[in-house]
Order: C-alpha cells, then structure tokens, then sequence
C-alpha cells in the first residue's frame, strides 16, 4: 500500500529482456534503499513492483534496485515503454507511523492515459488526459486519481478524460514536469470511488 506521495525520481539505466520478463534496474540515491529487503514493494510510475536485488556502493551515494515486470504489468503500464536514462517516480510502501499525505493508493494500475494537451504559464501547469472510455466514469471532480503513481485531485471532466491542475513542487519532484504531448501516463482510479459505482451499478442491476 502507498500514500501516492512521490518521494524522488529515479533512473533507469537497464531493460533486459528474458523470456517474456523483463528484469528493470533504477538507480536512486542510497536514502532511499536503507533498510530496504528482498520482497519489499516499491511504487515504479505508480505500479507496485518487487524488489528481486539491491546494490549498493562503497563508493557512491547512488544505489541500484531490480525489479522483474511480467507481460500483464507491461501491457497495461508505461513500463513496457521506459528507456535507458528515463526518470521514474519512485515510492516505497507505507510503514506503521507514515504521515497520509495523499490518498490510499495500492499500486495496482487500471489503465494508461494519453496527454493530449499540456498548457503551462507561470506556476501553474495544466494537463489534460484522454481516459480510455471503460475509466472515465470512475474520475470525477475534486476526486482522486493517481498520476504515474502521484496521488492529485481531479479537474475538470469532459467527454473525452480530464485535466489536471499541477503546481510546481509536483512538477520538481514528479517526472510529470518533463510529460509531453503524446506521453502515456499509468493511472489508478480511486479505490473507493470504483466500489462506490459498482456497488451502486451491480444493485439497479438485480432490481431491473
């Protein structure tokens, strides 16, 4: 489970490939790996993943973390499209005492959204996302989503997905700041908000 509060940004610097597997290496500041064990989830881009190996370094302050990503996470995630040198938003899983800062996110990707319009001004940057049509009723105003793992409340709706309002301490610790037109961002839908329409939807269902 994660708060959707981003805690920094890491590198890719390797994609291997293995038998419809494929074994992802970040690289993030040392800080962020303390007390860190095998089996330990970690939010890539929003999506809980598993840690299979951690490197450290008697020389650097820099730490390496691997992660198998298996063909379901990668059709449904932008992970599938991740390069060497590309920057990821990186969140370990919630611990006893952790302030909730955002909202209750469970790492559990429902689709990938397309930017299709960016407008940035001074201090304020807006985003809007086209939403596949089978998600888009579960986003709503004011709500919550989860952004490439980035808990943020919902702007406006229209017909075709939503926007988003960022200021510019997400965009400095989010990789949303380098988002551009065209991008596939992963999205979760707000847990409650999905039982809250199901439920209410299965219900008029069985009374006809």
């Amino acid at each position: 489970m994660f708060t959707g509060i981003v805690q920094t940004q890491a590198t890719v610097v390797s994609k291997m490939l293995n038998e419809g597997v494929i074994r992802l290496v970040v690289s993030v500041g040392d800080e962020y790996v303390k007390h860190l064990d095998l089996g330990a989830s970690i939010a890539i881009n929003g999506c809980c993943l598993t840690v299979v190996k951690v490197e450290l370094s008697n020389h650097d302050v820099v730490a390496q973390v691997h992660f198998d990503v298996i063909d379901e996470t990668l059709a449904l995630t932008n992970l599938g499209e991740l390069e060497l040198g590309s920057l990821v938003n990186y969140e370990r899983s919630v611990t006893f005492g952790t302030e909730l800062g955002g909202h209750i996110v469970s790492g559990h990707i429902h689709c990938a959204a397309q930017i299709s319009q960016i407008n940035k001004v001074q201090n304020n940057c807006k985003i809007q996302l086209s939403l596949p049509k089978k998600w888009q009723k579960y986003v709503i105003y004011k709500g919550f989503v989860a952004i490439n793992g980035a808990s943020l409340t919902v702007g406006e709706v229209d017909e075709h997905g939503f926007w988003l309002h960022l200021i510019p301490e997400t965009l400095a610790i989010t990789n949303l700041g380098a988002a551009q037109v065209g991008d596939k961002l992963n999205i979760e839908v707000d847990q409650q908000t999905y039982t809250i329409i199901n439920t209410v939807e299965n219900y008029l269902r069985h009374q006809g």
